[in-house]
Parts: structure tokens; sequence; C-alpha cells
């Protein structure tokens, strides 16, 4: 124990601290100037185990060129310094504030502080925008002492590495999904970066970047939006219109209005961003992939079907070929592409990427991670859309705790959550449970969404169907016609979403007998769905069979 070593120094000496200090002082002079040294830059690092190998890596940033190890030993004997488990070191509090002192004594004391900042900004960009559970392993010992480089050592960081400890442990914990602690190294990296360099420069566009994604992460978009033009527009000052951080910041405000719903303003920057990173990273490259794959996102929430298959399908292959079968991009795509087979009806092809992206997820990121929930609700939705609720509930219900505990309770996730287990419950005639947590929902997106977001208008449109099905017909109908006006307002009149409203108020006319309503409803919902879905979907077919039925009751 590291208290030990104050008892075994206590003993060499007069009791009290100043027994400590005389003892420590005769252990001292007893070292040679190499051990001493190497104290001295130990005494660096934070109040926390300290791995060896960023020992060897500030030890070599900081050009010693002794024996490490052999001196290291000396510093055990000697009651200087713990060997923990692990080949990882630690020194205590107090021996810790009498080695500082005698740093300040070294000629090479600003040597040895900026050669450990060096070492730590090599582990800081070297931790990845979502890191794996290898690789949060591997850099877990060093964050305490990324910690002290950024906020004690600011000073004797280059101004070239400045921000790269407070982006490093922001993407730590933003990584794992724990956004509040990302938060406060986030805005210390715009607030260090304005002060040594100003408003206008490379690094605060970069700090307003990782501020704003986090926010979007949470959220928070009227937030991000600010920050995220503020960026774009000062890296294009600074950098000018052509060059990958203004493609990454197009993609990156694309990213934010797909959020938001606003796919038209979104789409023209998808497309920017994509073409601009071809012609400068050519067309084989990780983040060409990345934009491949957002822009098939967006179509796929449109409705363009045929066009986002072929970019999703040439997303997943190069993702393959550049990082390996086995990356969190990797699993993000087989998600995406999923999807857009589960919104086709093609739900055999489906499934097993879903569960291959599920499986990938936690081998990867671990149990307790966003995508995880994510993951869940997505396979939980596809097996609703398959009649198989007894499977789809459990899997719902853990994204729900999964997303409560990791985002907190209110936060566009949730709900999002929150109404796809409704609508397994209102499958199952569940409707008490199922009103409840669509009214949840709809609070949730009502607080957090703008007013004409999409999944504002399905929870609204979801909830209707559901009083028409109870027969509660005087509160559905608003309900209906309101869903109807936002997918129209959303996605024009021949998008899939629109085929489905028309299709529920046909449905609730046609239950109070308002037949001459309900038909031309009918007709406009078929229409749109064979042309946007084909013949053979589901939500087709149930359109045609639905429109028949009503043709067959009206018949004498």
């Amino acid at each position: 124990m590291l208290a030990d070593i104050l008892a075994r120094l206590q003993k060499q000496a007069s009791a009290g601290e100043s027994g400590v200090a005389a003892a420590f002082e005769l252990n001292w002079q007893s070292l040679e100037p190499e051990a001493q040294k190497l104290a001295c830059l130990l005494s660096l690092f934070a109040l926390a185990p300290i791995p060896w190998s960023l020992v060897e890596l500030t030890a070599s940033s900081s050009d010693l060129e002794f024996d490490l190890k052999a001196n290291c030993t000396i510093l055990v004997e000697r009651y200087l310094l713990q060997e923990l488990a692990e080949d990882s070191y630690q020194v205590h509090e107090r021996i810790r504030e009498l080695l500082q002192q005698k740093l300040e004594e070294l000629a090479e004391a600003d040597e040895l502080k900026r050669g450990f900042c060096q070492a730590i900004v090599a582990v800081a960009e070297d931790i990845p925008q979502t890191p794996t559970l290898i690789e949060i392993a591997q850099a877990t010992l060093a964050i305490p002492h990324l910690g002290e480089a950024a906020t004690v050592y600011q000073a004797w960081l280059s101004d070239d590495d400045l921000i790269s400890p407070f982006v490093g442990l922001g993407r730590f914990y933003q990584g794992q999904g724990a956004y509040e602690q990302a938060l406060p190294w986030y805005k210390q990296s715009l607030l260090a970066a304005r002060e040594l360099f100003g408003e206008e420069h490379p690094d605060v566009a970069i700090s307003l970047t990782y501020l704003a994604l986090l926010y979007e992460s949470q959220g928070r978009y009227s937030d991000a939006e600010p920050l995220l033009i503020e960026a774009l527009a000062m890296i294009k000052r600074l950098l000018s219109d052509e060059h990958p951080d203004v493609a990454s910041s197009l993609n990156n405000l694309a990213l934010l209005y797909k959020s938001q719903g606003r796919y038209s303003d979104a789409e023209p920057l998808y497309i920017e961003a994509l073409a601009m990173r071809k012609r400068l990273l050519g067309d084989e490259h990780p983040s060409v992939a990345i934009s491949l794959s957002n822009l098939a996102e967006l179509y796929r929430s449109q409705g363009r079907y045929s066009d986002a298959e072929p970019l999703y399908i040439e997303a997943l292959a190069m993702t393959k070929r550049l990082l390996g079968d086995e990356h969190p991009d990797v699993t993000t795509s087989l998600n995406n592409l999923a999807e857009l087979y589960r919104s086709q009806g093609r739900y055999s092809d489906a499934e097993p990427l879903y569960i291959e992206a599920l499986s990938m997820t936690k081998h990867l990121l671990g149990d307790e991670h966003p995508f995880v929930a994510t993951s869940l609700n997505n396979l939980a939705l596809l097996y609703y859309y398959q009649k198989r609720y007894i499977e789809a509930e459990p899997l719902s219900l853990q994204a729900i705790e999964l997303d409560k505990r990791i985002l907190g309770e209110k936060h566009p996730d949730v709900a999002t959550d929150l109404h796809n287990l409704a609508l397994i419950y209102r499958a199952q005639g569940r409707y008490n449970e199922a009103e409840a947590l669509f009214l949840q929902a709809l609070k949730l997106k009502q607080h957090l969404l703008p007013e004409n977001h999409p999944l504002l208008a399905d929870t609204i449109y979801a909830l209707g169907y559901m009083y028409k099905v109870q027969g509660r017909y005087n509160e559905a109908e608003p309900l209906c016609i309101k869903a109807l006006e936002l997918d129209k307002h959303l996605w024009g009149n021949n998008h899939p979403s629109v085929a489905e409203s028309l299709n529920n108020l046909a449905e609730l006319y046609r239950s109070q007998e308002r037949y001459s309503d309900a038909e031309p409803l009918y007709i406009q919902a078929l229409a749109i769905a064979e042309k946007g879905l084909g013949a053979n979907h589901p939500n087709t077919i149930t359109i045609r069979e639905n429109l028949e039925d009503l043709r067959r009751n009206r018949q004498p």
C-alpha cells in the first residue's frame, strides 16, 4: 500500500511531517542523478496508477537514455515508488509533492514537462471517435494523466498540440456514451483555444465542432446548430473552400439537419461533402464510405429506397475493405442496410444483418453503449413488423433501460424507444399500457424536437391509429388528420409515409361507415405505395386489401 511507503519513511527519521521530509531528503541524497531524474519525471504524472509503457514513452520524449527499469527498481527499494500489478506504479501524494519540489530545482525541468506533454499527446491522438473495448482498456490507465497534462501542464503543450489532450478525453468519454463526462473537456478545449489563439483559428473551429457534435448526440440540436455553422464558416475562411475539413464540416451540419428532420437542407450538404471527399481523398477512403452511408440514410428516410440501396452496399463493402470486418463503422453500415431492407418489407434480408450488427456492437463496444440500445431497438422493431411480439418486447425493454441509464430520461432516443414499445403493446391489445407510453413519447418529442419533426408525426399517427382501433373516433380523427398534414409537409405528396397516413385516415372513415370519404383516400394511398414501395410490399398489400374490403362491403 502507498501508506506503507510513508510509514517506512517515518521509521527512518523522527516522527511527524518534518521526519518524513528529513527521511525523504536522506533517500534523495543517496540517489544517483539518473534515479533522481526519473523520480522527478514520475512526479509529473497524476495521483493514479502509472502504466510503465507511458513512463517509457515519456522518457523517450524527454531524451532520457539511461536504464529506466534499473533506476525504477532503486526507487521502489527506497520507498519512493510503489510497484502495482500489471506493470504499473504509483507515487504517494506526499512523496509526489516533495519530488515536484526537486523537479523545480532541476535544470531540465522544462524539458521533462515538455516530454511528458508530448507523450500524453501521442496517447490522446490514438483515441478514436468510437473506441472499442480493447482501445478503452488500453487508454484507461492513461486517462488521469491526460487530465493532468490538459490542466496542470497546459503551458508546456506546444501550440500545435494544445487541444489534443482535451479532445482525446472528450472522445474517450463520448465514444462510450458518457456524454456528461465528455462535455467539460470539450468546453475546456474551446476555452483554451480561444485564450491562446483568439476567435479565429483552426483549433477553435475543431473545438466548436466537437462540442456541437456532442450536443447533437445529446439531442441538443438548437445548441449544436450555431456552433456548426460558425465552424464551417471559419474553416472556409482559414483553409479555403476546398479542404477535407470543409467536407467534414458540411457532413456534420447535414447530419444535424437530418436529425432535425430538415432533409431538404441536409441533402445538398451531403452531396457536396461526398463530391469534395472524392476529389480530395480519392474514391476509396473511410470518409468517403461515411459520406455514402449518410447520404443513403437520408434517401431511406425520404422513401427513396432505390437511390439508397446501392450507396449502402458500396459503403459497407468499402468500410470492410479499408477497416476490416470487425469495426464500429461496419456495425453502423450493417444496421443501416438492415433498416433499408426493413423499410422495403424485406424482413428476411434485414434480420441477419440486425443480429450480426448487435453481436458485433456488443463485442466491440461492450453491453453498456448507446449503439447497443440502437441495435436492440432496431431488432425489436423488425420483430414487431413480423408480428413476433413475444420476441420484440424484451428487446425493446432492454433498449429503454439502457438508453435511460446512458442518455438520461430526456433524450430523443428514449422517446423513440418508448414509441416502439407502445407499438408492440398496441399490437397485443394492451391499449392502456400503449397509450401511456405514446403520451410519454409525444410529450418528450414535443419538448425536444422541432414542431415538424418526422418522429413527432410518427407518434401522432400511431396514437391516432390506436384510438381508431379502440373506437375512440372523435379523439382519433384530429390526430390522423394532423399526421397526414405533417407527412405531406415533410415529404411531399408521394412519400410512403403519406400513403400510410392516408390509409389510416381512410380506415377511420371506413370504421365510421363514411365510405365515400374513405374510398378516395385508399385510392391515393395505393397509388403512392405501388409507386414508392412496389406492388408486393407488405404496406402496399395491406392498403390494397383494405380498399377491396371497402368495395365488397359497399356492394348491396
